[in-house]
């Protein structure tokens, strides 16, 4: 990480010195020339000097090449879809959060009761959407989620994610039926579409694919209006919307 830090701060001092003021007796096209010259270095002296902050703020160890890309993965905007999966909050907030998840993570299980928090704080600004991304060594996780889908479909879908989420590890058709008589739907409904079937893997290998395509390796993962966000926070949300509102 110090020899790229090094030779970012190199690259700074030539792309400096590079600049040249137009001369004051020159004629109009070589100072045209000029003027074209220290534009073509101000972008480039902004690029390394925007390449420099993130490898400080992120500590990143590899190379300008690989930290230009990661710049241009933080700040590329994804369709994500969002019409096509469960959400709640204001469905024309300014800010949006996808969360791609699943019930059998901990971590997961962890920051549920904020997210839900922070929809609750902020009526009308926050719009939430739910993304499934069961992992492939949590076994229980695509049952959950089949189950998540059938409360969906008697409009419970997030009254049952939030208080199925405390159970992470103890995913269990038992548990699934606990927590949908908890949240009161019909029980000999909940038990017929609970069933993970094609439909349900269908739409949870949909949020799989889409996931994957824009760079999702774990959960929980998060984007904000398209933006993908390493360090997602509650703090990070009010921070946007104060930019926002």
């Amino acid at each position: 990480m110090k020899k790229l830090i090094l030779s970012l701060f190199v690259l700074l001092f030539v792309i400096s010195c590079g600049a040249t003021k137009p001369a004051p007796v020159q004629n109009d096209e070589a100072n045209q020339a000029l003027l074209q010259k220290n534009e073509s270095l101000a972008a480039e002296l902004a690029e390394v000097k925007s390449v420099l902050g993130f490898v400080l703020q992120k500590g990143m160890n590899s190379s300008y090449e690989d930290a230009k890309k990661e710049i241009e993965s933080v700040n590329k905007v994804h369709d994500l879809r969002i019409s096509e999966s469960p959400s709640t909050g204001d469905p024309n907030a300014k800010l949006v959060i996808v969360e791609f998840t699943e019930f059998q993570c901990p971590y997961c299980a962890r920051v549920a009761p904020t997210l839900d928090s922070i929809v609750r704080a902020n009526p009308g600004k926050i719009r939430l959407v739910y993304k499934h991304f069961p992992l492939s060594f949590h076994k229980d996780a695509p049952a959950a989620a089949a189950s998540a889908i059938a409360a969906g479909k008697q409009g419970k879908f997030w009254e049952y994610r939030w208080a199925l989420a405390p159970n992470y590890s103890s995913l269990n058709d038992s548990t699934f039926v606990s927590i949908a008589e908890k949240v009161g739907l019909n029980i000999e409904q909940f038990k017929k579409d609970m069933v993970l079937d094609g439909e349900k893997l269908t739409i949870i290998d949909r949020d799989m694919k889409l996931g994957m395509d824009v760079g999702v390796q774990g959960t929980p993962n998060f984007y904000i209006n398209g933006k993908r966000q390493d360090r997602f926070s509650p703090q990070l949300v009010e921070q946007l919307l104060k930019e926002l509102y």
